[in-house]
């Protein structure tokens, strides 16, 4: 087991990205096919939440971040993800 420390104790960005929640959904956007594949159908981050919502009743990660949650920075995901 690997084990990591945040140094500054103050930083509240994870792995590179501005929050745990940012990370977190980019990880399951980018690492599941079918996620990965609506969410290029949908072309930007707000567009994915309202059909995982709406059509499919997916409201979270499979590791309970909401999709919603205010710590995600929708435009970290629409820069990083979607490419706009």
């Amino acid at each position: 087991m690997t084990n990591t420390y945040q140094t500054d104790l103050l930083s509240t960005e994870y792995n590179g990205w501005s929050s745990y929640e940012t990370w977190n959904v980019a990880l399951w956007i980018n690492n599941d096919e079918g996620l990965y594949h609506l969410a290029m159908e949908c072309g930007d981050y707000e567009t994915l939440v309202d059909t995982l919502y709406n059509v499919y009743g997916v409201k979270e990660t499979k590791d309970g971040v909401k999709f919603n949650d205010p710590a995600v920075n929708v435009i970290q995901l629409n820069s990083d993800v979607f490419d706009l």
